[in-house]
Formats: structure tokens, sequence, C-alpha cells
């Protein structure tokens, strides 16, 4: 039976985030440089504010581009700090945080080794790739290795936006469009080169409702029209195709409960593929609160929809949350 709305043990907030001490200062440089309000975290706020907002547990990835294009080495050593850091975290506080393990691409040899780390000695419950990695997109033939790894391993993929290649619109932060229109893109990338249909035990979710895709999706379902090698990489090759690959993602509710955007997603997703997220601290606190609202006042949903969107179904991703409770 669906556990009652007044008896919401608590939310599973997939998309959050954590800024260790060591990398405060970048992440504040970054959003400064493209006019978004700098993010501050440490552990005794984000709890503070997940009390406030009925958050029993918090999974904390850094979504950030690790170091500069040219420096690999740099990329590996952040990561690895990153992930040991927040696996402290979680080994302190379980029942409040989990950890999706960032990976230095788009060095692929790199990443492999630091999702063998952080799942088999970190206990990760997950890991956190970004939408380009330094231009270079999840469907990359040079993925692959990643791929056919995370799926045999049945791994939880987050799949975060970042800015795309090219400068920004001026007076357009990159967050407010360009973030979700490069979550679009490297969903329709991974999907024309069929990764969703070939690696199907690796859970991808799609921050803030997949950007465009479900508004979109039946728009971008004609790109199976457009393939005349598609059985080649075992591609989608009809538009019902495509439509369910599209359906294979996970998608985040986080500044994506608006009256036209809610609406959108809950006609395109599986009722088990959607997911809360509130993408605290990258946004000031009463911005996501107001989307929570939004949330909890849509007056269209089915019976134990709500539930299963604030905890059901992370609890079917990471089983091990299902005992969380707001204390």
């Amino acid at each position: 039976m669906p556990v009652p709305e007044h008896m919401n043990p608590g939310r599973i907030d997939v998309h959050q985030h954590v800024i260790p001490p060591a990398r405060g200062q970048a992440m504040a440089g970054r959003a400064a440089a493209v006019g978004w309000p700098a993010p501050t975290w440490d552990e005794s706020s984000a709890i503070a504010m997940m009390d406030r907002r009925s958050i029993a547990t918090g999974v904390l990835s850094y979504a950030a581009p690790l170091a500069a294009p040219d420096d690999p080495a740099t990329a590996r050593e952040v990561a690895r700090g990153v992930n040991e850091y927040t696996a402290e975290l979680v080994k302190n506080r379980p029942d409040r945080f989990g950890h999706f393990a960032a990976l230095p691409l788009p060095d692929v040899d790199g990443a492999l080794a630091e999702a063998a780390h952080a799942l088999d000695e970190l206990d990760a419950d997950g890991v956190v790739i970004l939408s380009n990695a330094h231009g270079r997109y999840p469907g990359d033939p040079e993925f692959e290795p990643l791929w056919a790894e995370l799926d045999a391993r049945c791994a939880l993929v987050l799949v975060h936006p970042t800015a795309p290649p090219g400068a920004p619109l001026p007076d357009v932060p990159p967050p407010l469009a360009d973030f979700p229109y490069d979550t679009t893109r490297a969903a329709l990338h991974m999907t024309m080169r069929g990764v969703p249909r070939r690696y199907p035990r690796m859970r991808m979710i799609l921050p803030h409702a997949g950007g465009f895709l479900p508004y979109a999706a039946h728009r971008f379902a004609l790109a199976a029209r457009l393939r005349t090698d598609a059985t080649v990489d075992g591609s989608a090759t009809t538009p019902e195709d495509f439509l369910a690959d599209l359906r294979r993602f996970y998608f985040d509710t986080a500044l994506s409960s608006g009256p036209s955007a809610l609406p959108s997603l809950l006609a395109f997703a599986a009722p088990d593929h959607i997911l809360y997220g509130s993408d605290f601290p990258m946004l000031p606190e009463d911005w996501g609160t107001d989307f929570d609202t939004a949330l909890g006042d849509f007056p269209h949903w089915e019976p134990g929809r709500l539930h299963a969107v604030n905890r059901g179904n992370a609890e079917l991703l990471i089983p091990r949350l299902a005992q969380a409770r707001v204390p």
C-alpha cells in the first residue's frame, strides 16, 4: 500500500551538491563568471536545509569541471580528493547523505579507475558525469568502455548539465538556458548512438526534468527516420523505438515542477522514473522551496505518485536509503 503523504518519512534528494572546502573558491569563481549566485556549502547548513524541506537524505555530487582540458593528471587528483571527502561524509552520516562519485572524463582510463575505486572501495551509490566533457559528448564511441563497465555493474549515473561549447549569450547565464539545452543534447546524442539500448542495466538520471526532452520528445523521435545505418550501432530504427529509448532515462524535478514543465514530464516519463531533486546549493534556497511548493500543490497527482516521486522511486534505485528518516 502507498504511504499516505502525511506519513511520508522524508524525501530522497538525488540532485544535491557537495562543495569540499578545497573547491569552494573555484566554484564561487565559476558562478561569478557566468552571472549566477555563488554557492556555499558545509555539512551543517546542508542538514539544516534538508530538515527545513523534509529531505531525509541528499545524494551528493560534485558537478563541475575538475581541471583544464589539457590537464588529465589534475582531473584525476581532484576527482579522487572530492570522492574521498564525500565518502567520509556518507560514512559518518549514512542516513543523511549518499554519494555520486565524480569521474575525470574525457580521460576514459582515469574514469574507469576512479569508478572502480569509488564503487568498490568508497561504497559510492553511483557516479556523476557532465553532459559534455570539454566538448566531448557521452555518445562518443571513445566512451564505450566506460558504459560497458558501468552497465556490468548496474550502476546509477547522474548526467549533470554543464555549459555547451561556445560563448554564452550576453545577459543569459548558462544555467538558465544552456544547461537544460546541453542535458537535452547529451541525452539525444546517447540515444542516437544507441547507448541506452546497448547498456540497459546502466540507469541514467537526467536533471531538471531532462531539459527540453519530455516537451519535444516526439519531435526528437523523428531522428529515427533520418538514420540510414541504424542497425550498425544498435540504435532505434523507428520513432516508437526511439521514444522507448528516451523513456529509459530517469528524470529529477529540480527547478522543473512549474505549471508547464511538470505536466509535460508526467505525460512523458514512466511513473517510476521521476525523482525528487533540489539542486542545493546551486541556487538560493527560496528559489528551490518555490518549486517544492509547486510540486506538492500540483492538483492532478494520482494516488501514491507524489510519494513515489519524493522517495519511493529513489528507494528502488538505491535500496539502502529505504530506511533513511528525517530525525
